[in-house]
């Protein structure tokens, strides 16, 4: 089965209202392989300056929604207001959220149903701290995180699986391709075995961690990686060439 390529940039809590209409204008103009996906996050504020402004090829993520549809929740967004804003995609699970703000496996299983049933497509985080990669424990914490989605929802055609560890990310290491492909691999594995084999071969998996343009390509060589969720660089105008790196293999 063919995936099709998807490459995110997540802008974190990064940007302006200047530097986004910079950002964005670049993308806009820049040649975009039009067989690659597109998906951009950048902070809430600024959702509907950037979905009004990037070209319409290039779709548009919340960074993190709540599971439940409105009420006394302080600070939170909802699905359906992502949705009401014209926004595709959201973004659940990133490890920035399980580890500084202690959101649990439970709750982004609840957040990505919650999700879905609204209608938005999910790019759904997991993946393994420095410790954990060490004490071999890669699939057993990645596993744990699946199942706790697994369990909330049976349809994943609107679930693209992102593979970040956290060791990777935002530290300049980056795993290996073959690091990235064993795992992306067994990621594909697990759903087969605990959700379907037709789950398993059509969903995409993203890699995450330190992606950047020198690096791209060679990671996009390996058969299970799908895709990239990028970082930094995805404020940069080399984030053009890491969404070209399938068509420069």
């Amino acid at each position: 089965m063919t995936r099709k390529f998807i490459v995110g940039g997540n802008f974190k809590m990064n940007g302006s209202v200047s530097s986004l209409n910079t950002l964005i204008e670049g993308l806009n103009q820049g040649d975009l392989d039009s067989n690659v996906e597109i998906v951009v996050s950048p902070p809430f504020v600024y959702l509907d300056q950037v979905r009004k402004s990037v070209r319409k090829d290039i779709a548009v993520a919340g960074q993190n929604c709540y599971h439940k549809t409105s009420g006394a929740y302080t600070g939170e967004v909802a699905p359906e207001m992502l949705k009401d804003l014209g926004i595709e995609w959201v973004i659940l699970g990133h490890s920035e959220r399980r580890e500084i703000f202690k959101e649990s496996d439970d709750e982004i299983g609840a957040k990505v149903a919650h999700a879905l049933k609204t209608g938005l497509k999910v790019m759904a985080c997991v993946g393994e701290s420095l410790e954990e990669r060490e004490a071999n424990k890669t699939t057993e914490v990645v596993f744990r995180q699946l199942a706790a989605i697994a369990k909330q929802i049976n349809d994943w055609s609107d679930v693209v699986v992102a593979y970040e560890p956290v060791w990777a990310i935002g530290t300049g290491k980056v795993a290996t391709p073959d690091q990235a492909q064993e795992v992306h691999k067994a990621i594909r594995e697990w759903l087969s075995t605990n959700v379907s084999a037709e789950t398993a071969a059509a969903t995409r998996i993203m890699y995450g961690g330190s992606v950047n343009a020198g690096n791209a390509s060679t990671l996009a060589k390996e058969e299970d990686v799908d895709g990239f969720l990028v970082g930094g660089a995805s404020l940069k105008p080399e984030f053009v060439t890491i969404c070209n790196a399938k068509a420069r293999m």
